[in-house]
């Protein structure tokens, strides 16, 4: 056996953990297992979050109550109740349009997807609190927590105890939303395992 011969065989055991590792990697490439699960929560979020908002500011700002919280010299003028309230609106516009752009991240398998959803699931979680002290603060006699926002801080918290692991060590999710233009690369073959010309030299 020549030192050819000896090159070529050591090539092809280190190529064979790598080939082993790539179509375990492939395998698992898909919106399949838990992320089923994830792509459901992700498609219903922004429906979710239309159908708690739409009826709070249509009856905010269809009972008048903004006009009358928002204009001096009403008995309920309330100029930081006013900011708090347009706060939130600007907030929640900016979490559907969040939510809307996750749904295309997901099922373009992109690379980005993890680190925005728990994003989401992060700022989603800490507002609840924030929110509910902030609007005590301004409206007398509001408790901090009430049914609604302790069911709310719950399911947000559930969430993230679930979600936030599984998208940090799934290997489904790695093998997933990953940069796929290094498999472009990865197909592109080396110039020593081109064919060698024929003819002499």
């Amino acid at each position: 056996m020549g030192d050819d011969d000896a090159y070529d065989d050591i090539g092809e055991l280190t190529k064979q953990p790598q080939q082993s590792q790539q179509s375990g990697a492939k395998s698992l490439d898909g919106l399949g297992g838990w992320l089923i699960l994830v792509g459901l929560g992700v498609v219903l979020a922004p429906v979710r979050l239309l159908l708690q908002l739409v009826p709070i500011y249509s009856g905010i700002f269809a009972t008048g109550v903004w006009t009358q919280i928002s204009t001096p010299g009403s008995g309920v003028y309330n100029p930081a109740l006013k900011w708090f309230i347009g706060g939130e609106l600007v907030f929640n516009i900016l979490m559907i349009s969040a939510a809307i752009y996750l749904i295309y991240l997901f099922f373009a398998k992109h690379q980005r997807f993890p680190k925005l959803y728990i994003a989401i699931i992060v700022v989603s979680l800490l507002m609840v609190p924030l929110d509910a002290v902030v609007g005590s603060w301004l409206i007398p006699n509001t408790p901090v927590w009430d049914p609604q926002t302790t069911r709310d801080f719950a399911r947000s918290a559930l969430v993230a105890v679930i979600w936030i692991p599984y998208m940090l060590v799934s290997k489904r999710v790695k093998a997933t939303f990953r940069d796929r233009s290094l498999d472009v690369t990865a197909q592109t073959p080396a110039a020593s395992e081109l064919p060698e010309a024929q003819g002499g030299g």
